[in-house]
């Protein structure tokens, strides 16, 4: 390779030269992201990127590359290439000697490095000229393919890696996953010692191959389209590739917005990437893997060698390269193309006389020597070979020694243990009732809920295998569709001859799912049949999820104090037995929803805090989303608005979702609704009240009756009080057991908002009814000062008492709830200013102050304008509030100031407390406001402003 150019390479997600935008990758770029910001503080660093060839390694240095340039950041950036590894130390060279600004001293660093001899002073040189460079600003050195490497690049790459450690230099490498050369071994034995953190690339899910078939398609795709596109099984370029040759042979047309295949499934055909790593062949490694390809299934190495005229031994180069190419793989004692596409890819390479002379060959074996190609092994049937059941045992066990710790890794262990199970193996059930909830917990939950229904619809399955497949299945329903999970459960449990701990399980599930879908008598009696048969079968799983079911049901009672007593059980329970072993992924979720809505939010958020850091290390996909869901509702309840709608949009966002989601109906959405009605925010909260018509013929009570809360507010907003009160009718004429305990409130804090609603629509016996229930609740729970100050809120605002309102507001003092202590400020201050205005004014600039904090723009406004109702005309003096900064709130200005002082984005988080989604999202407002697109700019305009030009 020369030294003077870089070489070019085929980036995974491109088609006719045109990159799609990069899809499935949101954690890995959220983590390169993070190392960046530290770049800028001053941390350097290794990071080491690892996957299979397509994954798209090389589009993920790219991203980065890219998105450190956007930052001002300096990048040298090399690949290596298998063809010129005679080049010693060409990719290294290449990104710091190549491109628009090379490394100072250029010359002289190309002299040594193809001077003999040199090679200390060579380092020496390249040392020196990284720290001259480094002292001007943090550095990205991106480094492509280090399985190419030559010895020389490997040992400068560590050499310097380690020598640089304490300046401002991020080294970003890539290699490829599987069998690598000694040398590139030792390299990573070296980096991962000096403390390089690893990212391993995996498969994408369903919804990134969806969004990456419509990229290429121009159209979404439908199920046949889609059953092809999945045909890659998450490889990227191998997708992009096989789309795009549908596109290009009019395979696929679009009709009726919708990408729908022209005929039946598509033939076989040569891909590009394919092509190229036969190329990258020797002749006898070409020849072995086309023969491969030609015979089918896997196959022994005795079978090539007879079809070759070969010894064994002689194709021990040829298979080794195969292997590292990663083309073939390892089966048991046979020899498997990756995927079943590589291996048709190739064959469809092959002259059809060739193909057929290689047919010929193979009928010429021994019966059965060779599994057909029907018979691959997938994740919905397998075909075994001598050894198989074993490897399939061994891997299952090491996918339940993983699960509590690494998911990830698990699910591909237990999916490998499915391919190596026949179909009609006595143990794949099992196996699929143990790979379901794997596949959830890492984000794939359409993957898993389509292996369970395929599993079911199959039939044949014994009582217990059944009721195993149903478990998994109820427990994946319960975050999308809590009916489907009381569906679910509810058949398993019906099922005959079952064993006593199955049955305990799904009746604890079944439970689960009535008690989250609202139906809370009835998961009192289920709870109670399955008290009975999990304490027979000794069952602590169960028992686990039987304690959030009575929390949950105490709780209905508004007895709240028994109701955290069992929900520290629960958690305590759960967390002993380890989360991969509980039947509702965390217990500990509901004892942080329970702590928020009774006012006990500093707990509620540290737990909420610690889930999300413990499942995003874990890889926990799915719980990880639970978790900002609930994070979601602490901070709307605590009045951090724009912390909320982060969170919210975090947990939408790359989700591979089989359904709307009722977890999402009742967190992210509500949130979003509600953020969007404080703010006066009118596109998205009709957006989000259409979502709430929806959810209104949900056939779980609890979502039914969120979506008509949500639109009762969403009528009053829009100044329909009358509307908002014949939405509550049906809901709070709803049977007494399965009612919401706070009368079709979500929240306690809504008693005042419903009391001042049912006034205004003149239905004063709804408003009673509120207060009552108000009133109630809080002497249930005397320990409780938030509920106090609710009761006494709605109290005063239903008697039109100020010294109800007054006393709301002290108690208020003592809780975190920001939105509810202005609001009661406000009222306190409307009720003063009929009579006495003065005394209204430091109410109303105390709950001003307040709103503008939360950044509740709609409120402000109001209150303003009581303000100069009250003859206040001057400009109250807020916490955030400017003269020369009227667009913004104080949260945004704080964080625009910081910005134009030249921090990044997760710089402002770390001097804020807040987190980086949090800022991005400030930013995002200001840039709006403002009517800027840069930094740079923003920058010229803050100097301008706050200088008082």
């Amino acid at each position: 390779m020369s030294v003077n150019s870089m070489t070019t390479r085929t980036v995974p997600e491109e088609f006719d030269g045109v990159r799609t935008p990069l899809r499935g990758r949101d954690t890995e770029l959220a983590f390169i992201k993070a190392r960046l910001d530290a770049l800028d503080r001053g941390e350097g660093g290794i990071i080491r990127v690892e996957g299979p060839a397509g994954i798209g390694r090389s589009r993920i240095l790219a991203e980065a590359a890219a998105a450190a340039r956007r930052r001002g950041t300096r990048v040298f950036e090399g690949a290596a290439d298998p063809d010129e590894q005679f080049v010693p130390l060409g990719p290294l060279l290449d990104g710091l000697l190549a491109g628009k600004g090379p490394l100072s001293g250029a010359v002289r660093v190309r002299d040594l490095a193809t001077t003999p001899g040199q090679r200390f002073w060579l380092l020496q040189e390249l040392g020196d000229r990284l720290r001259e460079t480094v002292r001007k600003g943090p550095l990205l050195v991106v480094l492509d393919d280090l399985q190419w490497c030559d010895d020389l690049t490997l040992l400068t790459f560590h050499t310097l890696a380690a020598g640089l450690s304490s300046h401002a230099i991020l080294w970003l490498v890539a290699v490829r996953s599987g069998s690598v050369p000694s040398g590139v071994r030792t390299t990573l034995d070296r980096i991962r010692q000096a403390g390089a953190h690893e990212l391993a690339l995996g498969a994408l899910g369903d919804r990134a191959t969806a969004q990456i078939t419509e990229d290429v398609l121009g159209a979404p795709p439908d199920p046949d389209v889609l059953r092809v596109a999945r045909r890659a099984e998450g490889v990227p370029q191998l997708l992009v590739e096989l789309i795009g040759s549908l596109r290009e042979d009019a395979a696929v047309t679009i009709a009726n917005g919708m990408a729908r295949l022209s005929a039946g499934p598509p033939a076989p055909r040569v891909l590009p990437s394919v092509v190229r790593r036969l190329d990258q062949l020797s002749d006898e490694a070409r020849e072995l893997v086309r023969t491969a390809a030609a015979m089918g299934g896997p196959v022994t190495v005795a079978q090539l060698a007879e079809l070759l005229g070969r010894s064994s031994a002689a194709l021990i180069t040829a298979v080794q390269e195969s292997l590292d190419a990663d083309l073939l793989a390892e089966s048991g004692d046979r020899l498997a193309f990756r995927q079943d596409l590589i291996r048709e890819a190739v064959e469809a390479g092959l002259s059809l006389p060739l193909r057929q002379a290689l047919r010929r060959q193979t009928a010429g074996l021994p019966p059965g020597s060779v599994a057909s190609p029907v018979d691959r092994p997938g994740p919905s049937e397998g075909t075994a070979g001598p050894g198989d059941a074993a490897e399939a045992d061994r891997l299952r066990t090491e996918a339940a020694e993983l699960a509590a710790t690494a998911p990830g890794p698990a699910a591909e262990r237990s999916l490998k243990a499915l391919e190596l199970t026949t179909a009609d193996a006595p143990e794949r059930p099992r196996i699929i009732a143990e790979t379901i909830p794997l596949l959830w917990q890492t984000g794939r939950a359409a993957q898993a809920r389509e292996l369970g229904a395929v599993a079911l619809a199959a039939g044949g399955l014994g009582p217990e295998d059944e009721g195993l497949i149903r478990l998994a299945l109820a427990r994946l329903a319960v975050p999308f569709d809590f009916s489907e999970a009381v569906r679910q459960a509810r058949a398993g449990a019906e099922l005959p001859g079952i064993s006593v701990t199955a049955r305990g399980r799904l009746l604890a599930m079944l439970a689960v799912g009535l008690s989250m879908s609202g139906e809370h008598a009835a998961a009192e009696q289920v709870a109670a049949e399955a008290w009975e048969t999990a304490a027979a079968a000794e069952d602590r799983t169960a028992e686990a999820t039987l304690t959030t079911v009575r929390s949950a049901a105490s709780f209905h009672r508004m007895d709240l104090t028994e109701a955290f007593r069992q929900a520290e059980r629960s958690a305590a329970l759960a967390d002993a037995l380890g989360v991969s072993t509980s039947l509702w992924v965390p217990e500990a979720l509901w004892h942080a929803l329970l702590s928020n809505t009774t006012g006990r939010t500093a707990e509620a958020l540290a737990v909420a805090e610690e889930g999300i850091r413990i499942t995003r290390e874990q890889g926990r996909t799915a719980a990880t989303r639970m978790w900002l869901m609930t994070r979601s509702r602490i901070h709307l309840e605590t009045g951090r608005l724009t912390d909320a709608q982060a969170d919210a949009e975090a947990a939408s966002a790359g989700t591979d979702d089989p359904g709307p989601g009722n977890l999402a109906d009742v967190t992210l959405r509500y949130v979003m609704l509600r953020v969007a009605l404080h703010t006066g925010d009118r596109q998205t909260a009709r957006a989000y009240a259409a979502e709430a018509r929806r959810m209104r013929s949900d056939g779980a009570p609890v979502v039914r009756h969120f979506g008509t809360w949500m639109l009762a507010l969403m009528a009053d907003f829009e100044g329909r009080p009358d509307r908002a009160m014949a939405e509550l009718d049906e809901v709070m004429t709803s049977p007494a057991a399965d009612r919401p305990a706070y009368a079709g409130l979500i929240d306690p804090a809504d008693a005042p908002v419903l009391v001042r609603l049912a006034l205004r629509a003149g239905r004063h016996e709804r408003a009673a009814q509120a207060v009552a229930l108000a009133e109630k609740r809080a002497v249930l729970n005397p320990e409780l000062t938030f509920l106090a100050a609710t009761a006494a809120h709605a109290r005063g605002l239903l008697d039109n008492d100020l010294a109800s309102l007054v006393t709301a507001v002290r108690l208020y003092e003592d809780c975190p709830r920001v939105l509810a202590r202005a609001s009661a400020l406000e009222d306190a201050g409307r009720k003063l200013a009929a009579t006495r205005k003065s005394e209204a004014v430091p109410f109303f600039e105390t709950a001003l102050a307040l709103y503008a904090r939360a950044g509740a723009e709609r409120d402000v406004a109001r209150v303003r304008r009581r303000l100069r109702a009250a003859g206040v005309r001057r400009r109250p003096s807020t916490s955030g509030l400017s003269d020369a900064w009227p667009e913004l709130t104080a949260a945004e200005l704080r964080a625009v100031r910081l910005v134009a002082r030249g921090l990044t984005n997760q710089q402002v988080a770390e001097h804020l407390s807040l987190s980086p989604h949090t800022v991005s999202s400030h930013l995002r407002r200001a840039f709006t406001k403002l009517d800027v697109t840069s930094r740079a700019e923003l920058t010229r305009l803050v100097k301008h402003r706050d200088s008082g030009e």
